[in-house]
């Protein structure tokens, strides 16, 4: 019976996620009689070693996966559950997706000392977020809060918040609920509110391409429909030269034409200046999830969308 090791981050969020796809997999190994049998194997990345510094500085693609990839390249590890919104748009020659699974919630939400919403802040709170793509929202929203940079593990940035640093913090839903503490949220905030970051809620189990046994194993894992959403709004990141670190957000859901029974899909995408001054948004819909993401950052591109991001690269 094969072993395949598993890379994952040392946090106590990607060890959970890690964990509960490994149980997935393991049980559809059994039910299909495929044999494979999980060990996880921990690794250090560059944004994991860097937390005194925003992610907008630190630069350069990957910061979460370049070294779990190198790795897997290198067949020290077979496999990796990655969150998509932290992927690269362009993955490395040997390497990919082998399974997109069902997302959960793609919202970004606000956890605030006393449990206020975002519209019963003070003004003159102090909200930390280590996102451009928050922060940029945020201040276009409400101009009178102080933003600060907010680095850190899920766990160690809620407990900054605890400790007075903050007045609020900004996070992603789906982290939350993968570690089982919803009751921290105080509020979501709508794609409307907040566009997501590409990806969000959903991850990506990263593999070789020529890893065919694990291959047959992640197709049975794979959400079709998720697949199709994130292929979009990954397509678009792509096209805008995008990664986590600079202001933009996408996101994409399926709906069902009832004359011609053809599933479409409404792209949204936003990039925005980070001090909030700017925020350009596009939503388009069509069948194909390549010629959609490329066609919603065509639009913003013709309104200004690569200047902004020139001025945030530097």
């Amino acid at each position: 019976m094969r072993k395949i090791i598993v890379g994952s981050r040392q946090s106590a969020l990607a060890l959970t996620q890690t964990g509960q796809v490994i149980a997935e997999l393991e049980r559809l190994s059994a039910e299909h009689n495929i044999g494979l049998t999980f060990e996880v194997k921990t690794i250090l990345t560059k944004g994991d070693r860097i937390l005194d510094v925003t992610l907008s500085k630190v630069g350069g693609k990957g910061l979460f996966v370049k070294e779990i990839e190198e790795a897997m390249l290198a067949q020290d590890i077979d496999m990796a559950v990655h969150s998509m919104k932290d992927m690269p748009s362009e993955l490395p020659e040997g390497l990919m997706n082998g399974a997109v699974p069902k997302r959960v919630d793609p919202r970004d939400c606000l956890i605030s000392n006393g449990g206020v919403t975002l519209a019963e802040l003070p003004q003159g709170a102090r909200v930390g977020t280590s996102s451009l793509r928050r922060s940029s929202q945020l201040a276009a929203l409400r101009p009178d809060l102080v933003i600060e940079p907010v680095r850190g593990n899920i766990d160690s940035r809620l407990h900054k918040l605890e400790s007075g640093e903050y007045d609020a913090i900004l996070l992603a839903a789906a982290g939350l609920a993968r570690m089982g503490w919803q009751d921290r949220v105080s509020a979501y905030l709508s794609p409307e509110v907040c566009l997501p970051a590409v990806g969000q809620g959903a991850l990506g189990i990263q593999c070789r391409t020529d890893d065919t046994e694990l291959r047959e194993l992640l197709a049975l894992y794979n959400d079709p429909d998720t697949a199709l959403t994130v292929a979009a709004e990954r397509t678009y990141l792509g096209a805008l030269n995008g990664g986590c670190q600079v202001p933009i957000g996408a996101f994409a859901v399926l709906s069902e034409d009832t004359s011609t029974a053809e599933r479409m899909i409404t792209l949204t995408g936003m990039v925005g200046a980070p001090d909030g001054s700017v925020i350009l948004k596009e939503t388009c819909t069509g069948v194909d999830p390549v010629l959609l993401g490329e066609e919603v950052a065509r639009k913003l591109i013709a309104r200004g969308a690569e200047k902004i991001l020139a001025d945030v690269r530097g």
